[in-house]
């Protein structure tokens, strides 16, 4: 997954990051009747990122697509996959533009590979053709973004649901529970951990604004409260301490939030679903979509509802 979470929903994650609106199944001027092309198709001024965390540069927001889409997402993934993250990150990282033409690097919270880090992942005879892949995503969706009654979204993705994508709240309409079953094929879907009791305690009470909880307390009083429609935890009772999933999934170094917590032969062992808060675009299910002949605005519609894709 992954981009760096701003929010408490996805801290390990990647942050939250219509001109005219777009229902499901209504049709508008350009590629397979999805794309809006704003101020008739001229190209807009460019759009730039200050490198400022070392030396200070400039660099093109497309060309600083190329190491973000690369660190995202596995350039193995189908194009229409890797076009659907490149739409993703460029709408995070125009929506905290707020209409600016450049932004400072450190403000985007964004994990990026230069060229080096690219050739030591893909390997030397591979660098160049995936090199390629990631940049043919990227310049074929030029410029395209994703709103909402006329604002970017905020484009939350995870590496993979625990079945089903989670539902946002008000101020996140857009994000609807979608199915995902082909998730469960996912590589590292499934994680199982376990501690001992008092290696469980100490973890628990690192959690900040917390108090210190012993191994003897766990044994009859640790139970999930809540979980919400998707399965994923919301609430953790142990002791006279409530816990949010979040923040159990971070104590205890999980993959998600969608966990149960069980006594296995007197220990704690926590049996985890998916990857990531589980929140907009499952990566690993819109690879499955592309791999079915998916486009990539289709994917985008799929896991964004009534949305609209805007070409500026």
């Amino acid at each position: 997954m992954n981009w760096k979470k701003g929010c408490a929903i996805a801290a390990a994650a990647f942050c939250f990051p219509y001109i005219i609106t777009l229902g499901w199944t209504g049709n508008v001027a350009g590629r397979d009747g999805y794309l809006i092309q704003e101020n008739g198709g001229a190209e807009p001024g460019r759009r730039r990122v200050i490198l400022d965390r070392e030396q200070e540069s400039a660099m093109d927001v497309e060309q600083y697509l190329t190491g973000v889409v690369a660190r995202q997402m596995p350039a193995s993934y189908e194009p229409e996959a890797l076009k659907a993250q490149a739409v993703i990150a460029r709408t995070y990282i125009y929506g905290l533009m707020e209409g600016d033409t450049e932004i400072p690097e450190s403000a985007l919270n964004m994990d990026y590979f230069g060229q080096a880090q690219m050739e030591q992942m893909w390997g030397t005879k591979n660098f160049m053709k995936l090199y390629e892949k990631v940049e043919q995503a990227i310049a074929e969706t030029k410029g395209v973004v994703m709103k909402y009654e006329g604002e970017y979204i905020d484009p939350w993705f995870s590496q993979c649901s625990g079945g089903s994508t989670r539902a946002g709240d008000e101020n996140h309409p857009y994000l609807i529970p979608v199915e995902c079953l082909k998730d469960m094929e996912a590589e590292n879907y499934l994680q199982i951990k376990e501690w001992t009791r008092e290696e469980f305690a100490k973890r628990i009470s690192s959690i900040p604004d917390k108090e210190p909880i012993s191994a003897s307390q766990i044994k009859d009083s640790l139970q999930i409260g809540e979980r919400d429609e998707a399965g994923y935890v919301m609430l953790v009772q142990i002791g006279n301490q409530q816990y949010t999933g979040e923040e159990i999934q971070y104590a205890l170094e999980l993959n998600s939030s969608f966990f149960r917590l069980e006594d296995y032969e007197g220990n704690i062992r926590a049996v985890v679903k998916g990857i990531g808060h589980g929140y907009g675009m499952s990566q690993y299910d819109a690879n499955e979509k592309a791999l079915e002949g998916w486009s990539y605005e289709k994917i985008l519609m799929h896991f964004y509802q009534n949305i609209t894709l805007v070409s500026e």
